[in-house]
């Protein structure tokens, strides 16, 4: 089991604080792995068995716990109110009126809660207003480059593995498959999307017309690293084919696919105006791999494209609002909002070897007169600096 270091350090800074820890992110991405993990770390640390209660409402033994007030009453009768409890409730979205139960809870001044959930609906609606200021989200994706590559430890050859993991998954069990058997991810993959489509979208929101939701994902999958508006998909849609899809009905697909966690979105920020521009964002998949399902998500194809994907989350992950710049009229991939007010550019290009795409690359950043980070990530091997300008190899970028 690959320990994933960044959630725990997160999980171990917000123990005992008076906050629920919601944690969120697509199906099997490995909430209830690291639950699990921070479970055996409490335990290694000396809490008592009995004053952990874990519950994963899709395991066989509770899905007869539907009703919260039920659950609520069987958890207060295990507690005493002398002792320091340790609650892990997980997908707790299954549970009527999960929100009641969770709130419920939270009020116990003996309780340490933790929930996860597999959709934002846990963060949005009824419980972010019962919830205001009283809960911290923390939002887990599938493996980075550098869990992917504890996950094959043997390969010494990083830039070998990082081809593999460019072109295919890093969901947790995926990985585990591959090294088993490479033909079984494909199937796996399958039933994510299926699940996450079917069954968290289409069965929950009532969709009639499933097939216009596959037609969406799969021009976004194909459009990863572009500039993209409903308005744009509508019109490529619509192009010559009989199934129209109106503008409104994108808008609500698209909100629904960002629900999922399937793919995330990176608003347009204009430097110059210190704005966020409404139209033309980005959006990016959250597991490579997904592609296939798809389209045929041939090997060596779209690298660029696919780079991009990869320090969009690392970027996300590791904090900070992630935004597409723009400055005049050139284009910056990246803008990084720090929490402390400071902020990071970054372009991002396969290679710059060849002057003319070096030249590109590097006039974006020309014109921000700004004294912050700015950085270019790129396969090439060398590090350099460029009139203050970082050029890292991206490979040990996604590694330090």
């Amino acid at each position: 089991m690959i320990e994933r270091e960044l959630y725990l350090k997160r999980l171990r800074q917000l123990k005992d604080q008076n906050l629920i820890k919601v944690i969120t992110g697509i199906r099997r991405c490995g909430k209830s792995t690291l639950l699990e993990a921070f479970k055996n770390e409490l335990l290694g640390g000396g809490v008592a068995p009995k004053n952990i209660i874990f519950l994963n409402f899709e395991e066989r033994e509770n899905l007869h716990l539907t009703n919260w007030t039920t659950l609520y009453d069987e958890i207060i009768e295990q507690i005493n109110p002398n002792n320091k409890y340790y609650i892990f409730l997980d997908e707790v979205q299954l549970i009527n009126d999960f929100e009641r139960l969770v709130n419920s809870l939270f009020t116990k001044k003996n309780i340490d809660l933790y929930v996860t959930g597999s959709n934002a609906y846990l963060l949005s609606s009824e419980l972010a207003t019962l919830l205001t200021g009283r809960y911290i989200a923390i939002n887990l994706q599938p493996y980075s480059f550098k869990e992917y590559a504890l996950a094959y430890s043997d390969e010494k050859n990083t830039d070998r593995l990082f081809r593999k993991y460019i072109n295919e998954s890093c969901f947790p069990e995926a990985v585990t498959l591959s090294q088993n058997d490479e033909s079984l991810v494909n199937d796996y993959l399958q039933s994510i999307y299926d699940t996450v489509i079917i069954k968290d979208i289409s069965q929950r929101h009532s969709l009639r017309n499933v097939d216009n939701l596959h037609r969406i994902v799969s021009f976004l999958f194909d459009s990863i690293g572009s500039y993209v508006s409903p308005t744009n998909i509508a019109a490529q849609l619509n192009h010559n084919s009989q199934k129209k899809v109106s503008h409104n009905t994108i808008i609500k697909y698209l909100d629904f696919l960002t629900q999922s966690y399937i793919l995330y979105t990176a608003p347009r920020y204009d430097i110059k105006g210190k704005e966020l521009l409404s139209t033309n964002g980005k959006y990016y998949v959250v597991d490579l791999g997904l592609k296939n399902i798809t389209a045929t998500n041939k090997f060596e194809a779209d690298l660029g494209r696919k780079l991009e994907n990869i320090v969009y989350f690392e970027l996300f992950r590791r904090g900070g609002k992630v935004y597409v710049g723009k400055h005049n009229d050139r284009e910056i991939d990246f803008v990084v909002q720090k929490a402390n007010n400071e902020r990071e550019y970054y372009q991002v290009a396969y290679t710059v070897n060849d002057e003319k795409t070096f030249n590109r690359e590097i006039s974006a950043f020309d014109r921000i007169k700004d004294n912050y980070p700015k950085f270019l990530l790129t396969m090439d091997y060398d590090n350099t600096s460029i009139n203050g300008i970082q050029k890292l190899n991206v490979i040990d970028w996604l590694l330090k």
